[in-house]
């Protein structure tokens, strides 16, 4: 089974060759729409076209970053490519399987096998924090493990799909969900490592309302983006977050429906929200009767497992 990932670029040096190599990794090869990039983008992503980099070609940029002409070129690429499944996807995005020693592709065809022809993707947003605010460099991927799992919407990532006889459509969505007759959506979600901006000072240069086309913005798009300037971010602490460990024990629980809870002005105080909700939870309560009445116990008599959470 051949699965192709689209790719669209522009100024992407620091994600495009892990992106790539990841995708190799799981046995999925990729083709590069790039937007003029004036960094080594186009220089990185060669280097792998002796591997899983099928091609790579221009769309003129316009001084924007033009998401519905990006889509709409996606849109034709997905009728003349040589796949049998297709994922729209970002540079800044890590698909992955949520079984632990699956391959994205292995849980791909597996799918396939099941009967279904399109994927949707649990979003799970790595940014910086108070504590480590800097990430912009080769390690990355090392050093960037606190995220949040972001939910919109369901479905809100449905964009790997197989590769069907007629057109399908991505605009209508801003390429988050791909639309065609008989979609038959898998009833598992996969997963999706997202590494929305490595610090302030790449958020600057990724973010603002000068760089997304002015009809985009008119249509709802690109919203807390377009809104963002260095003063406007407020990072999140760690203690608010989660910390990665593996794709399998990805937490997809009690998710975020917005960017803005999390490194927008009210970031704090929803935060602090959040905690006090959680402490309220059937689970913390049993937890802390628990830690309660080994409080209350004569010494001696402290059970073996007092204060430890299932």
């Amino acid at each position: 089974m051949k699965i192709v990932a689209l790719l669209q670029t522009y100024n992407e040096q620091r994600f495009i060759g892990e992106c790539l190599d990841h995708l190799a990794e799981h046995g999925i090869s990729a083709y590069l729409v790039d937007n003029e990039s004036t960094d080594a983008t186009v220089a990185i992503a060669e280097r792998r076209l002796a591997t899983n980099l099928l091609g790579i070609e221009t769309l003129e940029r316009d001084d924007h970053f033009a998401l519905h002409s990006q889509l709409l070129r996606k849109e034709e690429l997905a009728q003349s490519l040589d796949a049998d499944w297709l994922i729209h996807l970002d540079a800044d995005e890590f698909r992955v399987s949520p079984d632990r020693g699956h391959s994205l592709s292995q849980s791909i065809h597996e799918i396939d096998e099941a009967g279904f022809n399109a994927i949707n993707f649990l979003e799970f947003t790595f940014v910086p924090t108070r504590e480590a605010p800097d990430h912009d460099h080769a390690d990355y991927l090392k050093t960037m493990r606190s995220y949040y799992p972001m939910l919109p919407q369901f479905p809100n990532r449905l964009n790997a799909w197989k590769r069907q006889d007629g057109p399908v459509t991505l605009t209508h969505s801003g390429g988050h969900t791909v639309r065609f007759p008989g979609l038959r959506m898998a009833p598992r979600s996969m997963y999706s490592r997202h590494y929305l901006f490595l610090s302030i000072g790449y958020a600057s240069r990724k973010f603002g309302p000068e760089r997304y086309a002015p009809d985009e913005l008119a249509r709802g798009w690109h919203q807390w983006r377009a809104r963002q300037t260095p003063d406007t971010i407020r990072l999140p602490s760690e203690r608010d977050l989660r910390t990665y460990t593996a794709d399998h024990l990805l937490d997809p629980s009690d998710p975020y429906k917005s960017t803005a809870e999390v490194l927008g002005q009210r970031s704090q105080r929803l935060a602090a929200q959040r905690r006090t909700l959680r402490r309220r939870s059937p689970r913390w309560l049993k937890l802390a009767k628990r830690r309660a009445a080994s409080r209350s116990r004569p010494p001696g008599r402290r059970a073996s497992n007092d204060g430890q959470g299932s």
